[in-house]
């Protein structure tokens, strides 16, 4: 049976579950799930999370710019944040291998080649890479949009059949429900120029993207014929509940 290729990102809202630190239980929620879908679905991670890793353990001295520090804080991050996914993955029976990228690699078609061979490779031998940007020599992620724009690059890459973009939120709301205490979560989307009139441009607490940089995602995915879901990563089961029809999220088509 062919398998169907799922990239999955996972911004810091939800591996922090809102909070100022790594949530190993949402680590051990998402390889659960991952564990339970294994013989149907293969998975990809793109995962944020480094500079709130690493404000777990330290706290730098500002003797540089904003971005130099926060490059920094990456660096240090990083091997704690793959840490907490080898263990958390390993009790479950699941091997992870890590996957530094720059927004320059996908500018030529040698490295375009070389990351879908390697990760290729990794899939078919049952390791799930999980990808982050390269922050300590590029500042794409930082400035601008929480891994999003990344993940809709790897997915159209990589050839998956659905990218679900895991945020704190229940999908994309109507613009007319934001102020209300039950906004209102448009579920499926055709027309992403319609979309755009709709988002506002608020962020996320920890992340640097707001909706704006999913939509942008999304856009890159449906140009690859990819369809992308928007989903509440702050819930437990939240990738199989989505599978499932079980939860209420948005689907934008192909």
């Amino acid at each position: 049976m062919v398998k169907k290729r799922i990239l999955l990102k996972i911004g810091t809202n939800t591996l922090t579950k809102d909070t100022d630190h790594i949530s190993r239980g949402k680590i051990e929620d998402i390889g659960r799930q991952i564990a339970t879908l294994k013989n149907e679905y293969e998975f990809i991670i793109v995962s944020s999370g480094a500079i709130a890793a690493a404000k777990q353990f330290v706290k730098l001295e500002h003797n540089g710019e904003e971005i130099d520090v926060k490059q920094a804080l990456a660096s240090i991050g990083q091997p704690h944040l793959m840490r907490i996914f080898q263990e958390n993955f390993r009790e479950l029976g699941l091997f992870t291998s890590q996957c530094l990228l720059s927004y320059s690699d996908f500018e030529r078609e040698q490295s375009k080649v070389n990351i879908k061979n390697t990760i290729n490779v990794l899939v078919a031998n049952n390791f799930i890479p999980i990808i982050n940007e390269n922050d300590t020599v590029a500042t794409d992620e930082i400035k601008f949009g929480d891994n999003d724009k990344l993940a809709g690059l790897t997915a159209a890459l990589l050839c998956a059949d659905i990218l679900i973009i895991a945020t704190n939120t229940d999908g994309i709301y109507t613009k007319a429900s934001l102020t209300s205490t039950s906004p209102k979560t448009i579920q499926t989307v055709s027309d992403l120029n319609e979309m755009n009139q709709e988002i506002g441009n608020l962020k996320s607490t920890h992340g640097t993207g707001g909706m704006q940089s999913k939509i942008d995602a999304a856009t890159l995915a449906k140009e690859a014929g990819i369809e992308t879901w928007i989903t509440n990563g702050l819930r437990d089961n939240f990738i199989i509940d989505a599978i499932e029809n079980k939860s209420i999220f948005t689907k934008i088509k192909a």
